[in-house]
């Protein structure tokens, strides 16, 4: 009979590109898709071709109460449920059916639209829905301040840069489209009064009021000067695929802002943005639906170190193809970003998460790449030389506090925050545990130890960081399982920080649940009293028991039962059903339902016990990894 690990192996070889990637679906939530179609709706473009899927969508995902949420099993989202109401309109549904009229209940229990988030008052305004000067000002001038000012485009965060640009000349210009059909339902009763109100107090308050009076004045000098300078700054950042950072809102956002300085559907820069949007699309028995983004980055490399965990030879032809592709991805040294304002003079050496970003390369992805590289490339001239110009750009794009953030160096100004426009979404890219713990297995993986000044800041950061109870935070994961698995494999490759590593253990320990599994819901975020706590998945209960096996209690009863959790209920064709969200975007706000996450990481859990068993016939993993001939500066 053939094991788990070998099913989950075989599973993962089945589903492999001919070009060498894996790519799961990316899942978020409904306003993706909610989105797209007031987007079309904008654009003049007609959308029957997408209505009866898109409705099965929205229909898949509502919940009893009448509801959308931002997460699997999450509270009722106003903004989600008032976007998704409003499309489904827009497609024809019925407002007077069952389905529409109890989420029209829920809109209404929640406050309606005025209680909704800036985000979604913006989209409502666009078709006059909603009131401009209720929206929070947001003047291109801001262009023009150089990266010392305050609240210059790059103290934002790459993923809000490229929304915030576009948003600068949408809420300047304050266009209004016909919607087409009338939702004057979504208020709630005796909320109208207050849509003229524009969220925040103290200075910035102040700020906006006088930002709206100076909108009326007739004479704004520089005005057409900014945005002419906006649209070349956007039109200039759209990737080769259309997309613009690969993501969802910058690439809607310039869509809408571009139309509106009278860029027509035929012009190259939109008609490219359109058709590439093809390339996100999704339609099965679930329904239509939009990505957010991408991930096929991220899923090789993580494919490349569970496959060598399960022993796969570096020689293999499935591990050969997943490196090539790698390897022709990474994005070439002269290749410009953002990231160059503040880590000027040196050679681009990154990766992206998504197929084409290459003006926004990724510190998180390039680390875990990397050791991807070593753990599962033939360390050839190329394979070198590409390990080490990653390595050396990593190494540049360090903040000041000695860790590492996920996009750019020193992106930490919190006074962002202070805008009235900032109430939805993470908005500055300070440096995190999870992404710090990836750089320093990197460097382990290099052979730099604690003597390293690299590597001895990183753990100060981290010592630094530790929670009361022995977790670590997780930035880009569902969180405490997550930032603590990420914080354990670094400390572990360094073969230090065993004071660090043992109460991290022993939370680890404290919260595995009655089943064997472990869980956490993205309410921790909100409330950290519940890190650890929620129903068992096979991505966090792999990320678990990675952690305790790496930590040497892979022997104990509680990673057998871990194990024996993933095993129990691993599907007849090797991958595992996971519908819960345990990816993160921004906590609090957007998370994401990576659908190879419950693939990869029990599979490598599976894989490492099989392999400390002795019952593989090539042990995978570190012990055997050699990184001779790459050196870094």
């Amino acid at each position: 009979m053939i094991d788990s690990t070998q099913r989950a192996v075989d599973w993962l070889i089945a589903n492999q590109s001919p070009q060498g990637w894996w790519c799961g679906e990316l899942e978020t939530n409904v306003t993706m898709t909610a989105e797209h179609i007031l987007l079309m709706r904008f654009l003049g473009v007609a959308f029957d071709d997408i209505r009866e899927g898109a409705i099965r969508h929205f229909t898949h995902h509502q919940r009893s109460d009448g509801s959308w949420a931002l997460y699997f099993d999450g509270p009722a989202d106003l903004s989600t449920t008032i976007e998704a109401y409003v499309a489904l309109k827009l497609l024809g549904v019925d407002p007077e059916c069952e389905q529409m009229q109890r989420a029209l209940a829920t809109i209404h229990r929640l406050g309606g639209l005025t209680e909704a988030r800036v985000f979604t008052k913006i989209w409502m305004a666009l078709f006059g829905v909603y009131p401009w000067d209720g929206i929070p000002s947001l003047p291109p001038e801001i262009i023009f301040f150089p990266p010392q000012m305050p609240f210059n485009l790059y103290d934002f965060s790459c993923w809000a840069r490229g929304t915030v640009a576009p948003l600068t000349i949408v809420i300047t210009r304050r266009p209004v489209r016909p919607l087409g059909i009338d939702v004057d339902e979504i208020f709630a009763r005796g909320t109208r009064g207050r849509m003229w109100s524009v969220p925040g107090s103290g200075w910035m308050w102040w700020l906006d009021k006088l930002l709206k009076q100076y909108e009326r004045l007739p004479q704004k000098p520089a005005r057409e000067t900014a945005v002419k300078r906006v649209c070349e700054w956007i039109v200039e950042r759209q990737e080769i695929d259309g997309s613009w950072g690969g993501i969802q809102p910058p690439w809607v956002y310039s869509l809408i802002a571009l139309s509106i300085e009278g860029y027509a559907l035929e012009h190259p820069v939109m008609r490219k943005g359109l058709a590439g949007m093809q390339r996100f699309v999704l339609c099965d028995e679930t329904g239509w639906r939009f990505q957010a983004c991408m991930s096929p980055v991220w899923d090789v490399a993580w494919a490349i170190r569970a496959l060598r965990m399960a022993g796969m030879p570096r020689e293999h032809p499935t591990l050969r193809r997943a490196v090539k592709w790698m390897l022709d991805e990474q994005i070439a040294a002269d290749q410009w970003g953002d990231w160059q304002v503040r880590c000027k003079g040196v050679p681009n050496g990154g990766w992206a998460f998504e197929f084409d970003n290459d003006i926004y390369p990724d510190i998180d992805d390039t680390a875990v790449i990397v050791c991807a590289l070593i753990e599962g490339a033939v360390l050839d001239e190329r394979a070198t030389a590409s390990i080490e110009r990653a390595c050396n750009w990593t190494l540049a794009m360090r903040s000041s506090n000695g860790a590492w953030a996920a996009f750019d160096r020193d992106n930490d100004k919190e006074i962002v925050y202070r805008m009235p426009f900032a109430d939805f979404g993470a908005l500055i890219d300070p440096p995190t545990e999870d992404v710090t713990a990836h750089a320093l297995e990197m460097l382990a993986l290099l052979g730099r130890d604690t003597s390293d000044p690299y590597v001895a800041a990183g753990l100060a950061y981290l010592r630094k960081t530790q929670k009361p109870g022995g977790s670590w935070f997780g930035r880009w994961g569902v969180n405490h399982i997550y930032g603590t698995w990420c914080v354990i494999s670094a400390l572990v490759a360094l073969k230090t920080g065993e004071d660090m590593i043992e109460p991290a253990v022993s939370w680890l320990l404290r919260v595995q649940n009655p089943d064997g599994g472990w869980g956490e819901t993205p309410h921790s975020y909100v409330d950290e009293s519940l890190a650890g706590v929620g129903a068992s998945t096979p991505s966090q209960t792999g990320w678990a028991v990675c952690a305790l096996q790496l930590a040497g209690r892979g022997r104990d009863f509680a990673v057998q039962r871990g194990l024996a959790f993933l095993r129990e209920r691993q599907r007849p064709d090797g991958t595992w059903d996971e519908p819960y969200h345990t990816g993160t975007g921004f906590p609090r706000d957007f998370y994401i339902n990576y659908h190879l996450y419950r693939h990869l990481f029990p599979l490598t859990a599976l894989a490492f016990d099989r392999a400390q068993a002795g019952k593989s016939d090539e042990r995978g993993g570190r012990s055997e990894l050699s990184t001779e001939g790459v050196t870094t500066s």
